[in-house]
């Protein structure tokens, strides 16, 4: 009888392989299809030094931008940022020290930014991490929820007038479809009554969309744009905190889109013409995509935009 179950599997796998170019080229989704160019446009990207982040990089670089790679190993940084450039022959794509687990380090990053650049055209969030054990941030936030959305909204409010003042400008956060299981206890907003490392991934993730939503209603006449984008099932360093992520990444790898595929969709929210009217939309797959009823409350998602400025010690109105 094991023999029996063994060859079906056996079998399974086999077939499942042989029809894996298939199944590719349905999992690799939407196309960014623009042939927007960018010379003298300035791009911060976070995250930038691997996978999706990396890519969207090099294909920003490549239609002309100055590039802000902000990572927090500037070592990995700058060989990215020297394969980028020798890729894309332009020499204008910078490493700066960025860590999202630190208000002080972002403050940082944000006040030499400001200095050096007079403009701001385009800012991706894309920096995360994903199932760590519970853990908090140097400012006592609990990792996932303190990089993945604390960090990002700390970042975007220092740096939200310069993309104001270089309008028409856009803001794209990376969230993900797991936002669909997320929800915001704000009894319990730091995991310290109870924990989970998959959960508390999607909280983080549903608080991305709700941020952008709130963000854009506040952004109304500026001029400036802002979108969530889920990627796709990737490969990615996303998985490194979670031994059995990253062996099922490894067994369906014919399956999971690359880092160059599931960079198109955040490609599409910064560059597609005509967007604008979608501001605080949710994308999929280079197309508009469904967002869970917990995204859309709008009481939920100005709540949380006051208890995160009161956590960062903020005023953002």
């Amino acid at each position: 009888m094991m023999l029996v179950t063994l060859g079906l599997l056996v079998s399974f796998l086999s077939f499942l392989y042989t029809i894996a170019p298939s199944i590719r080229k349905f999992v690799a989704g939407g196309v960014c299809r623009t042939n927007v160019q960018l010379p003298g446009k300035v791009v911060v990207i976070t995250g930038a030094n691997t996978g999706i982040g990396k890519e969207t990089a090099r294909e920003l670089a490549r239609r002309g931008a100055r590039v802000y790679i902000a990572c927090r190993d500037v070592l990995k940084g700058e060989s990215a940022a020297s394969e980028i450039r020798a890729d894309t022959k332009n020499s204008q794509v910078l490493v700066r020290k960025l860590d999202l687990s630190d208000t002080k380090s972002i403050r940082a990053f944000a006040e030499g930014f400001l200095a050096e650049e007079k403009q701001l055209h385009i800012l991706i969030n894309n920096a995360g991490v994903m199932m760590c054990t519970y853990s908090k941030t140097a400012d006592g936030f609990e990792t996932h929820l303190g990089v993945n959305h604390l960090g990002h909204f700390l970042l975007t409010h220092l740096l939200l007038e310069r993309l104001k003042e270089s309008a028409p400008a856009r803001v794209v956060n990376l969230s993900s479809v797991l936002h669909h299981i997320g929800k915001i206890s704000f009894h319990d907003l730091q995991g310290e009554k109870y924990y989970s490392r998959l959960f508390a991934y999607c909280h983080s993730k549903l608080a991305n969309v709700l941020f952008t939503r709130q963000l854009a209603k506040r952004l109304q006449g500026t001029g400036v744009t802002t979108y969530a984008v889920h990627p796709g099932i990737v490969t990615s360093e996303l998985t490194r905190h979670s031994f059995l992520l990253c062996l099922l990444w490894q067994l369906f790898s014919p399956f999971i889109k690359s880092a160059r595929e599931g960079a198109q969709t955040s490609l599409h929210c910064a560059l597609a013409e005509g967007l604008e009217p979608l501001s605080g939309k949710y994308f999929s797959d280079c197309k508009r995509g469904w967002v869970s009823p917990r995204a859309r409350n709008n009481k939920t998602a100005e709540h949380l935009w006051k208890v995160s400025c009161e956590l960062l010690g903020i005023q953002w109105e």
